[in-house]
């Protein structure tokens, strides 16, 4: 293990993040790998807070990661850890000082003021070359992540940060030797924004990829949308054809999703997409929703291109 990295971990809470799957994952993970200790080359293309990721960066050397998501603001932060965490910690602990300081009343009407300002930001906001701005809006990624309602990052269809206040008495808004850990567990890493196909031109022989795409909804009412782009069924097949592909490349291949049979016993959409490959069902606590019932202990799905 390695010990300086030991507790690197996710630093947002995000929906669909995996820290109740971890130990299911953890179990399929290749033999090769386990026994070698070594990962050449990971890419996870739904990076989202990360868990696996640091799971894995804690337990085994890994030569070279590629990290990619969708959400052009969740990128931006760990770009701004990996890249100027000092920067932002330094922003960060000036933020909290102040926020700490207020009644729950001017706390509130604090977070209202930087979501407004987040979201006032995007009209002209440059994600594809650096600028302080960058460190302002990671910033403000985190701050409104620690204090919203429930952790849920969510946005529009204009890309706009519409979560409530949380009502948390005394958020932990910088965690400063996380951001120093995490920032050394992103070394050696690539991290991209976009769909899942920009990876392709990193996938070779032995190389570990681990897919956790937006869940396939089990009741129609259920929340996908964490960024302005939503993930259909036509996308979970493209991923489909994508986990075949990268198969035939002799990639080790892990992919976790919904359990449609959860809902309706006779739905065989994922059986179907994956009917080559290894399917397994686990049971995982539903961490975030908008309504209580769905949030005991449901089954979930993982598929491997190998045996484990």
């Amino acid at each position: 293990m390695n010990k300086k990295l030991a507790e690197a971990r996710p630093f947002l809470k995000w929906a669909g993040g995996k820290r109740q799957l971890l130990g299911d994952l953890a179990k399929r993970i290749p033999p090769q790998i386990v026994k070698k200790g070594v990962i050449e080359t990971y890419i996870e293309p739904f990076v989202g807070g990360g868990a696996f990721f640091f799971y894995l960066k804690n337990n085994f050397e890994i030569k070279k990661s590629v990290l990619l998501d969708i959400n052009n603001d969740l990128i931006l932060t760990y770009l701004v850890i990996q890249k100027y965490s000092k920067k932002l910690i330094s922003k960060l602990k000036e933020l909290e000082s102040y926020y700490l300081k207020l009644d729950q009343t001017k706390q509130e009407e604090y977070f209202y003021i930087k979501r407004a300002e987040f979201n006032e930001m995007i009209a002209n906001f440059n994600f594809k070359k650096y600028h302080p701005q960058w460190i302002e809006r990671a910033t403000l990624v985190i701050f409104l992540n620690k204090t919203c309602f429930n952790g849920l990052f969510r946005q529009n269809s204009k890309g706009l940060f519409n979560v409530p206040f949380g009502m948390y008495k005394n958020p932990t808004i910088c965690d400063e030797e996380n951001i120093k850990t995490t920032a050394n567990a992103l070394k050696n890493t690539e991290i991209v924004c976009g769909d899942f196909d920009k990876t392709i031109k990193y996938v070779s022989k032995a190389t570990f990829i681990y897919l956790d795409p937006p869940y396939r909804p089990i009741i129609k009412t259920s929340f996908t949308k964490y960024s302005r782009d939503g993930f259909n069924d036509d996308d979970q097949r493209r991923l489909g054809q994508y986990f075949r592909d990268m198969s035939k490349k002799k990639a080790f291949i892990m992919l976790s999703n919904s359990d449609p049979k959860s809902g309706d016993i006779n739905d065989n959409f994922f059986d179907d997409l994956y009917k080559e490959f290894q399917i397994n069902r686990v049971l995982s606590k539903r961490s975030i929703n908008s309504k209580a019932s769905p949030r005991g202990k449901i089954s979930e799905i993982i598929v491997t291109n190998y045996t484990c």
